[in-house]
Protein backbone atom coordinates (compact mmCIF):
# COMPACT_ATOMS: atom_id res chain seq x y z
CA UNK A 1 0.00 0.00 0.00
CA UNK A 2 1.37 3.31 -1.23
CA UNK A 3 -1.52 5.78 -1.03
CA UNK A 4 -5.10 6.27 0.45
CA UNK A 5 -8.08 6.90 -0.99
CA UNK A 6 -9.62 9.97 0.40
CA UNK A 7 -12.43 11.22 -2.08
CA UNK A 8 -13.71 10.64 -5.37
CA UNK A 9 -14.74 13.97 -7.28
CA UNK A 10 -13.72 14.66 -11.03
CA UNK A 11 -11.18 11.80 -10.14
CA UNK A 12 -10.24 9.46 -7.70
CA UNK A 13 -7.72 11.72 -5.11
CA UNK A 14 -5.05 9.70 -3.36
CA UNK A 15 -2.86 10.96 -0.92
CA UNK A 16 0.85 9.57 -1.59
CA UNK A 17 2.22 7.98 1.48
CA UNK A 18 5.91 8.68 0.62
CA UNK A 19 4.81 12.53 0.22
CA UNK A 20 2.58 12.30 4.07
CA UNK A 21 5.79 14.19 5.21
CA UNK A 22 5.15 17.37 3.27
CA UNK A 23 2.77 17.97 5.56
CA UNK A 24 -1.18 18.95 5.49
CA UNK A 25 -3.80 20.84 6.45
CA UNK A 26 -7.87 20.11 6.90
CA UNK A 27 -10.15 22.95 7.68
CA UNK A 28 -13.49 23.90 7.44
CA UNK A 29 -16.70 25.01 9.84
CA UNK A 30 -17.90 23.14 12.49
CA UNK A 31 -20.06 20.33 11.45
CA UNK A 32 -18.84 20.34 7.81
CA UNK A 33 -16.88 16.56 8.00
CA UNK A 34 -13.57 17.40 9.45
CA UNK A 35 -13.93 14.72 11.93
CA UNK A 36 -15.11 11.88 9.29
CA UNK A 37 -11.59 13.04 6.64
CA UNK A 38 -9.32 12.96 10.36
CA UNK A 39 -10.85 9.20 10.61
CA UNK A 40 -10.71 8.20 7.03
CA UNK A 41 -6.98 9.33 6.94
CA UNK A 42 -5.95 7.87 10.47
CA UNK A 43 -7.49 4.77 9.30
CA UNK A 44 -5.37 4.57 6.13
CA UNK A 45 -1.96 5.25 7.74
CA UNK A 46 -3.01 2.46 10.39
CA UNK A 47 -3.59 -0.06 7.70
CA UNK A 48 -0.60 0.68 5.84
CA UNK A 49 1.58 0.47 9.71
CA UNK A 50 2.05 3.73 10.55
CA UNK A 51 1.01 4.92 14.12
CA UNK A 52 -0.27 8.36 14.35
CA UNK A 53 -0.94 10.80 17.30
CA UNK A 54 -4.32 13.18 17.53
CA UNK A 55 -5.95 14.83 19.83
CA UNK A 56 -9.84 14.38 20.39
CA UNK A 57 -11.49 17.59 22.29
CA UNK A 58 -14.97 16.11 21.42
CA UNK A 59 -14.96 12.95 22.59
CA UNK A 60 -15.98 11.01 19.20
CA UNK A 61 -12.64 9.71 17.88
CA UNK A 62 -12.40 7.17 20.25
CA UNK A 63 -15.03 4.89 18.67
CA UNK A 64 -11.97 4.10 16.01
CA UNK A 65 -11.73 1.32 18.36
CA UNK A 66 -15.11 -0.43 17.20
CA UNK A 67 -16.06 -1.90 13.26
CA UNK A 68 -18.53 0.72 12.04
CA UNK A 69 -22.76 -0.30 10.91
CA UNK A 70 -24.09 0.45 7.83
CA UNK A 71 -26.70 2.86 7.90
CA UNK A 72 -29.03 4.91 5.10
CA UNK A 73 -27.05 7.49 5.39
CA UNK A 74 -23.89 5.50 5.01
CA UNK A 75 -25.29 3.38 2.21
CA UNK A 76 -26.63 6.70 0.61
CA UNK A 77 -22.87 8.10 0.18
CA UNK A 78 -21.38 4.51 -0.67
CA UNK A 79 -23.71 4.47 -4.00
CA UNK A 80 -22.91 8.17 -4.57
CA UNK A 81 -18.86 6.84 -4.46
CA UNK A 82 -19.61 3.72 -6.57
CA UNK A 83 -18.39 1.65 -4.10
CA UNK A 84 -20.11 -1.93 -3.11
CA UNK A 85 -17.41 -3.52 -0.82
CA UNK A 86 -17.43 -1.81 1.90
CA UNK A 87 -16.20 -3.55 4.60
CA UNK A 88 -15.98 -2.38 8.61
CA UNK A 89 -13.07 -2.52 10.75
CA UNK A 90 -11.78 -2.04 14.33
CA UNK A 91 -8.40 -0.13 14.85
CA UNK A 92 -5.74 -0.55 17.99
CA UNK A 93 -6.30 2.53 19.70
CA UNK A 94 -4.52 3.54 22.89
CA UNK A 95 -5.94 6.44 24.71
CA UNK A 96 -4.08 8.70 26.69
CA UNK A 97 -5.44 11.45 29.21
CA UNK A 98 -3.09 13.80 31.77
CA UNK A 99 -6.06 13.77 34.29
CA UNK A 100 -6.04 9.79 34.07
CA UNK A 101 -9.67 9.44 33.76
CA UNK A 102 -10.03 8.08 30.44
CA UNK A 103 -7.19 7.02 29.14
CA UNK A 104 -3.70 5.86 30.09
CA UNK A 105 -1.93 8.73 32.06
CA UNK A 106 0.32 10.55 30.21
CA UNK A 107 3.13 12.90 32.22
CA UNK A 108 6.09 15.00 31.32
CA UNK A 109 8.80 16.13 33.27
CA UNK A 110 9.19 19.94 34.80
CA UNK A 111 12.75 19.41 33.32
CA UNK A 112 11.78 18.08 29.77
CA UNK A 113 9.30 20.51 29.66
CA UNK A 114 11.63 23.36 29.75
CA UNK A 115 11.82 27.13 30.67
CA UNK A 116 10.57 28.33 27.14
CA UNK A 117 7.47 26.22 26.93
CA UNK A 118 6.93 26.71 30.60
CA UNK A 119 7.07 30.34 30.59
CA UNK A 120 4.45 30.36 27.93
CA UNK A 121 2.40 28.45 29.81
CA UNK A 122 2.59 30.39 32.70
CA UNK A 123 2.38 33.36 30.55
CA UNK A 124 5.22 34.90 32.76
CA UNK A 125 6.27 38.52 30.89
CA UNK A 126 10.33 38.79 29.75
CA UNK A 127 12.07 39.72 33.34
CA UNK A 128 9.80 36.42 34.25
CA UNK A 129 10.82 34.43 31.89
CA UNK A 130 14.54 35.51 32.71
CA UNK A 131 13.82 34.70 36.35
CA UNK A 132 12.51 31.31 35.37
CA UNK A 133 15.66 30.59 33.30
CA UNK A 134 17.97 31.47 35.99
CA UNK A 135 15.67 28.91 38.33
CA UNK A 136 16.39 26.40 35.74
CA UNK A 137 20.24 27.18 35.40
CA UNK A 138 20.74 26.68 39.39
CA UNK A 139 18.93 23.49 39.51
CA UNK A 140 21.26 22.12 36.27
CA UNK A 141 24.49 23.59 38.25
CA UNK A 142 23.49 21.72 41.97
CA UNK A 143 22.31 18.64 40.15
CA UNK A 144 18.98 18.97 41.12
CA UNK A 145 16.13 17.05 39.24
CA UNK A 146 13.25 19.13 38.40
CA UNK A 147 10.05 16.50 38.10
CA UNK A 148 7.26 17.38 39.72
CA UNK A 149 5.34 20.92 40.55
CA UNK A 150 6.49 20.74 43.83
CA UNK A 151 10.13 20.43 43.13
CA UNK A 152 9.80 23.48 41.16
CA UNK A 153 8.20 25.32 43.92
CA UNK A 154 10.93 24.28 46.23
CA UNK A 155 13.77 25.21 43.74
CA UNK A 156 12.17 28.76 43.86
CA UNK A 157 12.28 28.94 47.62
CA UNK A 158 15.99 27.93 48.06
CA UNK A 159 16.61 30.52 44.84
CA UNK A 160 14.49 33.49 46.70
CA UNK A 161 16.58 32.33 49.94
CA UNK A 162 19.82 32.35 48.30
CA UNK A 163 18.60 35.61 46.16
CA UNK A 164 21.37 37.75 46.31
CA UNK A 165 24.26 34.88 46.17
CA UNK A 166 22.45 33.73 42.63
CA UNK A 167 22.11 37.15 41.43
CA UNK A 168 25.92 38.16 41.32
CA UNK A 169 26.25 34.57 39.29
CA UNK A 170 23.35 34.93 37.14
CA UNK A 171 22.17 38.02 36.75
CA UNK A 172 19.58 40.01 39.70
CA UNK A 173 16.68 37.45 40.95
CA UNK A 174 13.63 40.32 41.98
CA UNK A 175 11.80 38.63 44.86
CA UNK A 176 8.45 40.39 42.93
CA UNK A 177 9.22 38.20 39.55
CA UNK A 178 9.95 34.81 42.19
CA UNK A 179 6.58 35.57 44.27
CA UNK A 180 4.71 35.87 40.62
CA UNK A 181 5.90 32.65 39.33
CA UNK A 182 4.78 30.69 42.39
CA UNK A 183 1.53 32.37 41.97
CA UNK A 184 0.69 31.56 38.15
CA UNK A 185 2.42 28.01 39.38
CA UNK A 186 -1.38 27.60 41.88
CA UNK A 187 -3.57 28.18 38.53
CA UNK A 188 -1.54 25.24 36.63
CA UNK A 189 -1.76 23.01 39.77
CA UNK A 190 -5.85 24.09 39.60
CA UNK A 191 -5.66 23.01 35.87
CA UNK A 192 -4.27 20.11 36.16
CA UNK A 193 -0.75 20.21 36.47
CA UNK A 194 -0.13 18.55 39.35
CA UNK A 195 -0.65 15.12 37.23
CA UNK A 196 0.48 16.40 34.49
CA UNK A 197 4.24 17.12 35.66
CA UNK A 198 5.78 13.29 37.45
CA UNK A 199 6.52 10.47 36.31
CA UNK A 200 6.68 8.15 34.45
CA UNK A 201 6.95 10.57 31.99
CA UNK A 202 5.76 9.81 28.21
CA UNK A 203 8.53 7.54 26.41
CA UNK A 204 7.81 8.81 22.75
CA UNK A 205 8.93 5.07 21.30
CA UNK A 206 5.69 3.92 23.03
CA UNK A 207 3.97 6.19 20.45
CA UNK A 208 5.51 4.25 17.77
CA UNK A 209 4.07 0.71 17.66
CA UNK A 210 1.92 -1.56 15.40
CA UNK A 211 -0.47 -4.27 16.48
CA UNK A 212 0.76 -7.88 15.97
CA UNK A 213 -1.37 -7.77 12.49
CA UNK A 214 0.93 -4.78 11.44
CA UNK A 215 -1.72 -1.95 11.76
CA UNK A 216 -0.05 1.06 12.86
CA UNK A 217 -1.04 2.33 16.68
CA UNK A 218 -3.58 5.13 16.82
CA UNK A 219 -2.82 7.11 19.95
CA UNK A 220 -5.74 9.89 20.75
CA UNK A 221 -5.04 12.27 23.66
CA UNK A 222 -8.64 12.59 25.38
CA UNK A 223 -8.35 16.08 25.15
CA UNK A 224 -12.27 17.00 26.31
CA UNK A 225 -11.39 18.16 29.73
CA UNK A 226 -7.56 19.75 28.50
CA UNK A 227 -9.39 21.89 26.03
CA UNK A 228 -10.48 24.67 28.64
CA UNK A 229 -6.95 25.03 29.39
CA UNK A 230 -6.29 26.14 26.10
CA UNK A 231 -2.37 26.90 26.64
CA UNK A 232 -1.24 23.84 28.54
CA UNK A 233 -3.60 21.74 25.45
CA UNK A 234 -1.15 23.30 22.92
CA UNK A 235 2.14 23.11 24.51
CA UNK A 236 1.86 19.50 25.20
CA UNK A 237 0.96 18.71 21.70
CA UNK A 238 4.09 21.30 20.99
CA UNK A 239 6.13 19.43 23.49
CA UNK A 240 5.22 15.68 22.04
CA UNK A 241 6.66 17.27 18.52
CA UNK A 242 9.57 18.10 19.92
CA UNK A 243 10.68 15.25 22.14
CA UNK A 244 9.55 13.81 18.22
CA UNK A 245 11.78 16.11 16.55
CA UNK A 246 14.88 15.34 19.08
CA UNK A 247 14.96 12.01 19.50
CA UNK A 248 14.24 10.37 15.53
CA UNK A 249 17.23 10.21 13.52
CA UNK A 250 17.62 11.93 10.46
CA UNK A 251 16.34 9.75 7.48
CA UNK A 252 15.30 12.05 4.41
CA UNK A 253 11.73 10.96 2.29
CA UNK A 254 10.56 7.57 2.93
CA UNK A 255 8.49 5.10 1.44
CA UNK A 256 5.87 5.97 4.30
CA UNK A 257 6.05 8.28 6.90
CA UNK A 258 7.46 6.81 10.42
CA UNK A 259 4.60 8.77 12.26
CA UNK A 260 1.83 11.26 11.47
CA UNK A 261 0.81 14.03 13.93
CA UNK A 262 -2.55 15.64 13.47
CA UNK A 263 -2.70 18.85 15.58
CA UNK A 264 -6.41 20.15 16.00
CA UNK A 265 -7.81 23.07 16.87
CA UNK A 266 -4.47 24.61 15.30
CA UNK A 267 -5.46 28.34 15.88
CA UNK A 268 -4.47 27.82 19.99
CA UNK A 269 -0.54 27.44 19.12
CA UNK A 270 -0.54 30.63 17.64
CA UNK A 271 -3.35 32.67 19.07
CA UNK A 272 -0.69 35.14 21.39
CA UNK A 273 2.14 33.14 21.24
CA UNK A 274 5.42 34.93 21.88
CA UNK A 275 7.31 35.17 18.62
CA UNK A 276 10.67 33.36 20.27
CA UNK A 277 8.21 30.41 20.46
CA UNK A 278 6.24 30.76 17.14
CA UNK A 279 9.93 30.85 15.58
CA UNK A 280 10.55 27.38 17.27
CA UNK A 281 7.47 25.76 15.92
CA UNK A 282 8.11 26.91 12.42
CA UNK A 283 11.81 25.17 12.44
CA UNK A 284 10.21 22.41 14.39
CA UNK A 285 7.66 22.04 11.42
CA UNK A 286 10.40 22.50 9.02
CA UNK A 287 12.89 20.15 10.14
CA UNK A 288 11.11 17.34 11.29
CA UNK A 289 10.15 16.48 7.51
CA UNK A 290 13.15 15.30 7.18
CA UNK A 291 12.68 12.60 10.45
CA UNK A 292 10.34 10.97 8.38
CA UNK A 293 7.37 12.68 10.23
CA UNK A 294 4.41 14.28 8.43
CA UNK A 295 2.26 16.85 10.57
CA UNK A 296 -1.27 17.86 10.06
CA UNK A 297 -2.81 21.08 11.06
CA UNK A 298 -6.90 20.83 11.76
CA UNK A 299 -8.67 24.20 11.83
CA UNK A 300 -11.87 26.05 11.04
CA UNK A 301 -10.25 28.65 9.13
CA UNK A 302 -7.03 27.72 6.78
CA UNK A 303 -5.73 31.48 7.82
CA UNK A 304 -5.48 30.53 11.54
CA UNK A 305 -2.27 29.16 10.27
CA UNK A 306 0.34 31.55 9.77
CA UNK A 307 1.83 31.76 6.41
CA UNK A 308 5.37 30.60 7.48
CA UNK A 309 3.60 27.35 8.25
CA UNK A 310 1.11 27.56 5.69
CA UNK A 311 3.61 28.05 2.69
CA UNK A 312 4.67 24.11 4.00
CA UNK A 313 1.64 22.17 3.72
CA UNK A 314 1.87 20.43 0.36
CA UNK A 315 -1.61 18.46 1.25
CA UNK A 316 -4.50 20.26 2.15
CA UNK A 317 -7.84 19.06 2.39
CA UNK A 318 -10.80 22.39 2.61
CA UNK A 319 -14.11 21.13 3.90
CA UNK A 320 -17.11 24.30 3.20
CA UNK A 321 -15.73 27.86 4.76
CA UNK A 322 -18.94 30.21 5.72
CA UNK A 323 -18.73 33.85 5.00
CA UNK A 324 -20.88 36.37 6.44
CA UNK A 325 -19.07 39.73 5.75
CA UNK A 326 -17.19 41.11 3.44
CA UNK A 327 -13.86 40.21 5.38
CA UNK A 328 -14.89 36.44 5.27
CA UNK A 329 -15.31 36.80 1.62
CA UNK A 330 -12.12 38.71 1.66
CA UNK A 331 -10.53 35.55 3.67
CA UNK A 332 -12.59 32.72 1.60
CA UNK A 333 -10.81 34.34 -2.00
CA UNK A 334 -7.52 34.28 -0.51
CA UNK A 335 -7.63 30.99 0.82
CA UNK A 336 -8.90 30.14 -2.79
CA UNK A 337 -6.05 31.11 -4.01
CA UNK A 338 -3.49 29.01 -1.89
CA UNK A 339 -5.31 26.28 -4.62
CA UNK A 340 -3.40 25.12 -7.93
CA UNK A 341 -6.65 25.62 -10.15
CA UNK A 342 -7.84 25.74 -13.60
CA UNK A 343 -10.71 27.45 -15.03
CA UNK A 344 -13.35 25.42 -14.96
CA UNK A 345 -13.50 26.09 -11.53
CA UNK A 346 -14.38 29.12 -9.27
CA UNK A 347 -13.02 27.77 -5.97
CA UNK A 348 -13.99 30.90 -4.03
CA UNK A 349 -18.08 29.69 -4.85
CA UNK A 350 -17.16 26.01 -3.89
CA UNK A 351 -15.70 26.72 -0.90
CA UNK A 352 -18.67 28.46 0.50
CA UNK A 353 -21.28 25.93 -1.34
CA UNK A 354 -19.16 22.77 -0.59
CA UNK A 355 -21.97 20.19 0.66
CA UNK A 356 -21.25 18.20 4.33
CA UNK A 357 -18.64 15.45 3.56
CA UNK A 358 -17.55 17.30 0.42
CA UNK A 359 -14.16 19.09 0.49
CA UNK A 360 -11.74 20.81 -2.25
CA UNK A 361 -8.46 18.53 -1.99
CA UNK A 362 -4.79 18.82 -3.34
CA UNK A 363 -1.84 16.55 -2.95
CA UNK A 364 1.93 16.80 -3.88
CA UNK A 365 2.17 14.59 -6.90
CA UNK A 366 5.51 12.15 -7.30
CA UNK A 367 7.16 15.09 -8.45
CA UNK A 368 6.17 17.04 -4.72
CA UNK A 369 4.18 19.57 -6.76
CA UNK A 370 0.31 20.24 -5.86
CA UNK A 371 -2.22 18.46 -8.22
CA UNK A 372 -5.26 20.66 -9.45
CA UNK A 373 -7.97 21.26 -7.01
CA UNK A 374 -10.53 18.77 -7.59
CA UNK A 375 -14.04 19.14 -5.17
CA UNK A 376 -14.45 15.42 -3.78
CA UNK A 377 -16.68 13.65 -1.94
CA UNK A 378 -14.49 12.53 1.10
CA UNK A 379 -14.96 8.21 2.00
CA UNK A 380 -16.88 7.29 4.92
CA UNK A 381 -14.81 5.57 7.85
CA UNK A 382 -14.72 2.01 8.29
CA UNK A 383 -15.03 2.40 12.03
CA UNK A 384 -18.11 3.56 14.59
CA UNK A 385 -19.34 6.53 14.75
CA UNK A 386 -21.61 5.50 18.15
CA UNK A 387 -19.64 7.16 21.45
CA UNK A 388 -18.23 4.98 23.53
CA UNK A 389 -20.03 4.11 27.32
CA UNK A 390 -17.82 4.28 30.12
CA UNK A 391 -17.61 0.84 30.51
CA UNK A 392 -16.32 0.24 26.93
CA UNK A 393 -13.61 3.37 27.64
CA UNK A 394 -12.37 1.33 30.51
CA UNK A 395 -12.29 -1.96 28.89
CA UNK A 396 -9.79 0.02 26.09
CA UNK A 397 -7.82 1.88 27.94
CA UNK A 398 -7.08 -1.33 30.77
CA UNK A 399 -6.76 -3.32 27.99
CA UNK A 400 -3.46 -1.59 26.62
CA UNK A 401 -0.43 -2.98 27.73
CA UNK A 402 1.37 0.24 28.31
CA UNK A 403 -1.42 0.81 30.97
CA UNK A 404 0.58 -1.02 33.85
CA UNK A 405 3.26 0.99 32.56
CA UNK A 406 2.36 4.15 33.27
CA UNK A 407 -1.26 3.99 35.75
CA UNK A 408 0.92 4.52 38.70
CA UNK A 409 3.01 8.04 39.10
CA UNK A 410 6.29 7.59 40.65
CA UNK A 411 7.78 9.98 43.05
CA UNK A 412 11.80 9.67 43.09
CA UNK A 413 14.16 11.56 44.92
CA UNK A 414 14.90 15.10 43.00
CA UNK A 415 14.77 18.70 44.39
CA UNK A 416 12.03 18.72 46.54
CA UNK A 417 13.21 15.82 48.93
CA UNK A 418 17.10 16.72 48.52
CA UNK A 419 16.22 20.49 49.35
CA UNK A 420 14.07 19.54 52.21
CA UNK A 421 16.95 17.36 53.14
CA UNK A 422 19.31 19.96 53.13
CA UNK A 423 17.41 22.26 55.13
CA UNK A 424 16.27 19.54 58.06
CA UNK A 425 20.57 19.10 57.85
CA UNK A 426 21.27 22.83 58.35
CA UNK A 427 18.17 22.80 61.07
CA UNK A 428 19.91 20.44 62.81
CA UNK A 429 23.14 21.35 62.27
CA UNK A 430 22.09 24.92 63.81
CA UNK A 431 20.32 23.33 66.34
CA UNK A 432 23.23 21.29 67.43
CA UNK A 433 25.69 24.29 66.94
CA UNK A 434 23.26 26.26 69.05
CA UNK A 435 23.47 23.39 72.02
CA UNK A 436 26.99 23.30 71.48
CA UNK A 437 26.87 27.56 71.56
CA UNK A 438 25.09 26.63 75.15
CA UNK A 439 26.94 24.09 76.22
CA UNK A 440 30.03 25.80 75.91
CA UNK A 441 28.77 29.18 77.63
CA UNK A 442 27.71 26.89 80.61
CA UNK A 443 31.47 25.76 80.48
CA UNK A 444 32.66 29.46 80.79
CA UNK A 445 29.81 30.21 83.05
CA UNK A 446 31.26 27.07 85.46
CA UNK A 447 35.07 28.18 85.04
CA UNK A 448 34.47 31.66 85.72
CA UNK A 449 32.03 30.56 88.80
CA UNK A 450 35.41 28.50 89.97
CA UNK A 451 37.51 31.05 89.34
CA UNK A 452 35.30 33.71 91.29
CA UNK A 453 34.68 30.57 94.13
CA UNK A 454 38.99 30.19 94.36
CA UNK A 455 39.55 34.10 94.95
CA UNK A 456 37.35 34.38 97.66
CA UNK A 457 38.73 31.33 99.44
CA UNK A 458 42.27 32.22 98.62
CA UNK A 459 41.60 36.20 100.12
CA UNK A 460 39.85 33.93 103.17
CA UNK A 461 43.43 32.08 104.10
CA UNK A 462 45.79 34.53 103.37
CA UNK A 463 43.24 36.72 105.78
CA UNK A 464 43.45 34.15 108.29
CA UNK A 465 47.23 33.15 107.76
CA UNK A 466 48.33 37.00 108.31
CA UNK A 467 46.56 37.15 111.27
CA UNK A 468 47.79 33.77 112.69
CA UNK A 469 51.02 35.48 111.91
CA UNK A 470 50.54 38.87 113.15
CA UNK A 471 49.15 37.27 116.64
CA UNK A 472 52.29 34.44 116.75
CA UNK A 473 54.17 37.73 116.54
CA UNK A 474 52.68 39.50 119.32
CA UNK A 475 53.47 37.04 121.50
CA UNK A 476 56.65 36.02 120.81
CA UNK A 477 57.54 39.57 120.99
CA UNK A 478 56.10 39.88 124.40
CA UNK A 479 57.83 36.80 125.61
CA UNK A 480 61.40 38.25 124.96
CA UNK A 481 60.56 41.54 126.23
CA UNK A 482 59.25 39.91 129.32
CA UNK A 483 62.57 37.81 129.43
CA UNK A 484 64.59 41.11 128.70
CA UNK A 485 62.51 42.57 131.71
CA UNK A 486 62.56 40.20 133.81
CA UNK A 487 66.65 40.41 133.59
CA UNK A 488 66.90 43.79 134.27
Amino acid sequence: MDKILIGKGNRENYILLNKMNRHGLISGATGTGKTVTLKVLTEGLSEAGVPTILADVKGDLANISKPGEMNDKLNSRLEELGISNFDFKNYPVNMWDIYGEKGIPLRVTVSEMGPLMLANILELNDTQTGVLNIIFKVADSEGLLLIDLKDLKQMINFVGENREEISKTYGNVASQSLSAISRKLLFIEDAGGDLFFGEPAIDIGDLIRTDTSGKGLVNILNATKLISNPLLYSMLLLYLLSEIYENFPEVGDLDRPKLAFFFDEAHLLFKNTPKVLQDKIIQVVRLVRSKGVGVFFITQNPLDVPESISSQLSNRIVHQLRAYSPKELKAIKAVADTFRQDESMDLKEEIINLRTGEALVSFADESGAPTVADKALILPPHSSFATLTDEEYRALVGSSPLYTKYKDPIDRESAYEILLERIEREKSEAQRQKELDAQRKELERTQKSNRSQKTYIDKGIDSMLGTITRTIGREIARGLLGSMTKRK
